[in-house]
């Protein structure tokens, strides 16, 4: 004779929790591998429309070195102004 757990509030949410995890976690899987596989063009594509977004944001940028510092700053702001 086999139980049937007895579904609760905490059961039900336990499970779905973990599916929405494992469903991201594949996802997470395949974008990695399509990261793999991507050529140049597709990669140099990408930096281009990050450069576009940061130049649309109004982040400054520079040909010169970057510190640390100043990335920092350049991720606070970024991040500032999505909120």
């Amino acid at each position: 004779m086999s139980k049937n757990p007895i579904l609760t509030p905490e059961n039900v949410k336990t499970k779905q929790m973990r599916k929405f995890r494992d469903r991201w976690q594949a996802v997470a899987e395949i974008e990695a591998e399509e990261q793999k596989s991507a050529s140049i063009a597709l990669r140099w594509q990408q930096l281009n429309v990050i450069y576009r977004m940061a130049k649309g944001l109004g982040l400054s940028i520079e040909e010169s070195n970057v510190d640390d510092e100043s990335v920092s700053q350049r991720w606070a702001k970024l991040k500032g102004s999505l909120k």
